[in-house]
């Protein structure tokens, strides 16, 4: 991933080797909504311009192509253009001249409407049907572009700025353009969109290469003292995906059934045997994020074990407490979330965590208090953690302390929190409408 500090060596070894093309993603949800809504990127601009740095360097020297998807992190138009400016930077101070091609993909709010009109949004599971308000809602809608928008890029410009695309498509457009079966061109990408994370032990990010063939292709890293197995490049297949046998692209579907792992040497592994079922309908997947409200969290640690005992009752008493003296203090019409994590019991999974239990001495307890302004998140957790510090159990006699703060003061403000709220895909005209482009010469 683009700021994540891969290895400048990796990547010329890549080029002597012979690559055609240099690719990266540089997006991702796996932060959370707050990159679609801010317009911020997870790394920093320095990160970013230094990794750019050294692919844009090697691509343009070398006479290859680099593609860059979901630039700025979330692909949206300010992420692009923030995007866009790091280029330019880079081509200026190092005299490096190309044809540069940005690709929009970031959506207005009546395009979604008009598309939805037409019956040609469709949502995905869970199916929440869209509606106007939902999309008045969102800060900013984006479409995940496919392979097309990207070939059609490459045909007049040898660097590639891409908004929200598929990862895959980064790295499978342009042998897709060449005539690669889809199979390979799409297998091939999954398994380098995230670089070296399909090795077998990373210790840190890096790069991979793929050499594709008629109908398999060959994947190995560009650092010595990594490797590439069959597990861990058949294991990368699951990665962010629900099934690891059919993955889902925009004009289709790579089934993996019958793929078939095979190690070259200590290094390499080849794949074959997968398949590519085209879509009968081309579809883009909608991302879209909206304002939940302002967060204030307060973490405290329990360690009585008589109180471990009881803790839902504990937790219970503590919420119609607290809800006794927002009324007296606050008022009736309060509106607000209060959410509590119990790490040491099943603060990872929640309700999905299969041994509900507490097994330690201890537990830490995360609250999260979501409401329409930070003043009044911040009054409820004052309130709340003022509370909890003395909250009775039956056995006590007096007035003890149960909940031990490791900050003081114990009220954190994050500031607003986001929601991801469109979960859908969108049927474009063609491929490419949904994805103008720009392009000029450096």
């Amino acid at each position: 991933m683009l700021g994540s500090g891969f290895r400048e060596e990796s990547i010329r070894r890549g080029v002597d080797f012979g690559a055609r093309l240099i690719g990266c993603d540089a997006g991702t949800t796996d932060f959370g909504p707050h990159l679609l809504a801010t317009a911020r990127s997870q790394f920093s601009r320095s990160a970013i311009k230094r990794d750019s740095g050294v692919i844009l360097k090697a691509a343009v020297q070398a006479g290859i192509p680099l593609v860059i998807g979901s630039a700025g992190g979330a692909g949206g138009d300010a992420n692009l253009a923030w995007m866009r400016d790091i280029i330019l930077e880079i081509a200026q101070e190092n005299n490096l001249h190309f044809r540069l091609a940005t690709i929009h993909s970031e959506q207005s709010r009546e395009t979604v409407k008009e598309l939805m009109r037409k019956g040609r949004v469709i949502p995905l599971t869970p199916e929440v049907p869209l509606t106007d308000d939902a999309i008045d809602q969102s800060l900013h809608i984006v479409a995940m572009m496919g392979a097309e928008p990207i070939q059609a890029a490459l045909e007049v410009a040898e660097v590639v700025v891409a908004g929200r695309s598929s990862d895959a498509a980064i790295y499978s457009a342009l042998p897709l353009k060449l005539g690669y079966d889809p199979a390979v061109c799409w297998h091939a990408g999954k398994i380098l969109e995230c670089g070296a994370a399909a090795v077998a032990q990373r210790a840190a990010p890096d790069s991979m290469v793929a050499v594709l063939h008629a109908d398999s292709f060959d994947v190995f890293p560009m650092r010595h003292d990594y490797r590439c197995t069959p597990q861990s490049i058949a294991s990368h297949t699951l990665y962010e995906n629900a099934d690891p046998f059919r993955l889902t692209e925009p004009s289709g579907t790579l089934i993996t059934l019958q793929s078939r792992y095979v190690a070259i040497d200590d290094r390499a592994v080849n794949v074959s045997g997968s398949t590519f079922q085209a879509a009968a309908t081309y579809g883009v997947k909608l991302e879209g994020a909206r304002l939940v409200g302002y967060s204030t969290i307060v973490p405290g640690a329990i360690r009585d074990p008589k109180i471990i005992g009881q803790l839902d009752a504990w937790l219970e008493r503590l919420d119609e407490n607290l809800r006794e003296r927002l009324r007296m203090t606050v008022g009736d019409s309060l509106k607000y979330q209060l959410n509590v994590r119990i790490y040491g019991r099943n603060g990872v999974m929640g309700s999905l965590e299969p041994q509900d239990r507490v097994d330690g001495h201890e537990v830490m307890l995360l609250w999260d208090v979501i409401s329409p302004s930070q003043e009044l998140s911040h009054a409820i957790a004052a309130s709340l953690s003022h509370m909890a510090v003395h909250n009775p159990i039956p056995e006590w006699h007096g007035l003890i302390s149960g909940v031990a703060y490791p900050f003081a003061p114990s009220e954190i403000d994050r500031g607003p929190v986001y929601e991801f709220h469109l979960n859908h895909v969108a049927i474009p005209d063609t491929p490419t409408s949904l994805f103008p482009a720009e392009v000029e010469t450096v």
